[in-house]
């Protein structure tokens, strides 16, 4: 099979990512997607996706997680910068939803108008504006499906904009934090599938992140204290074996998490919500031009010495960044 291969922001070096479960979800999206298409749909919905990510992270994963410190470092979790001791990590259930010191260890811009990556993740930027060089049509999602048919405040407010998708595996750091300041003016939650984002899946499903379970947030950062880059939609999809989004949005550390409601202001960087262990993606939707995103993700999205499954799937240079959580991805306009 294909490799995929993405940027390491730091050092611009180019590193082979090592795909969970790629065999068999390969398998998935060819073999029983195209002969057993009934298999394939229960597979992919809520309920077994869960149960096999149960068994993968609770009981396959569990005897090699617990005490093995060569399957961390191999998997690319620092220990270190984990709020909790080693010792007390001893679930995957624990490892997989663990806090990190980010205060400390995720660094964020002090300019007012920065806008921050919410996850530690691999991002690819967009345009829904077919003169740019960023435009890619429903190959990642559908638009008016990603949003909601049923909410034309917000496709309205989007349309021609622009947007980022950040994929996270399942190694990752799995709480999302808020990239932008502002206030919450809606939330709301669209039942879908459980699609894998393996890129090799994502390639093989038409416009799989709109047909997966997700929760829209949209901000307003034009208000006091904000970010002033509009408005902004923050949208967390799950994916193959992922249980859950819990929303816990703490202003400080991780003390006194609550849920995210209407009327709420955001603080910029902090804790807003935690995947359930398992691959996931979140995506930011930005209005026409209130954003700019920074330089060297834009530049690199087209480095041709990168071997992607998304360039090789849609025929177009695509290749993602590893970017932190907190680090910057653009600034308004």
């Amino acid at each position: 099979m294909t490799p995929h291969q993405y940027i390491e922001r730091e050092t611009l070096d180019v590193r082979t990512e090592s795909l969970y479960w790629d065999k068999v979800i390969h398998f998935m999206y060819s073999t029983v997607r195209e002969n057993v298409p009934m298999l394939f749909r229960v597979l992919t919905g809520s309920r077994l996706s869960s149960i096999i990510g149960f068994l993968n992270y609770e009981l396959f994963l569990g005897g090699k997680i617990t005490g093995n410190k060569r399957f961390l470092a191999k998997s690319g979790i620092d220990i270190d910068e984990c709020l909790e001791r080693y010792e007390t990590l001893n679930t995957p259930k624990k490892l997989f939803e663990r806090k990190i010191r980010y205060w400390e260890t995720r660094p964020m811009p002090c300019e007012a108008g920065a806008v921050v990556s919410p996850a530690d993740a691999r991002i690819l930027t967009g345009s829904f504006r077919t003169c740019k060089a960023l435009f890619v049509k429903n190959k990642f999602f559908d638009y008016g499906q990603l949003l909601g048919r049923d909410r034309p405040r917000w496709l309205n407010a989007f349309e021609q904009g622009d947007y980022a998708i950040f994929r996270l595996t399942p190694d990752k750091y799995h709480y999302n934090h808020v990239p932008v300041s502002g206030k919450v003016i809606d939330i709301y939650e669209i039942d879908g599938s459980y699609h894998s984002c393996n890129p090799g899946a994502v390639v093989t499903t038409v416009t799989p992140y709109s047909l997966n379970k997700r929760i829209v947030t949209i901000i307003d950062s034009d208000v006091p204290g904000g970010t002033k880059a509009g408005l902004v939609a923050m949208i967390e999809v799950v994916a193959f074996m992922i249980g859950d989004i819990i929303q816990c949005y703490s202003e400080e550390r991780y003390d006194s998490p609550v849920p995210v409601m209407p009327g709420m202001f955001l603080k910029r960087g902090s804790p807003k919500s935690l995947y359930r262990p398992g691959s996931s993606t979140d995506i930011l939707m930005f209005q026409k031009d209130r954003v700019r995103f920074a330089a060297d993700l834009v530049k690199n999205l087209h480095d041709g010495r990168v071997i992607s499954r998304f360039t090789r799937g849609f025929g177009e240079p695509l290749a993602e960044t590893d970017v932190k959580v907190r680090s910057l991805i653009g600034n308004n306009v």
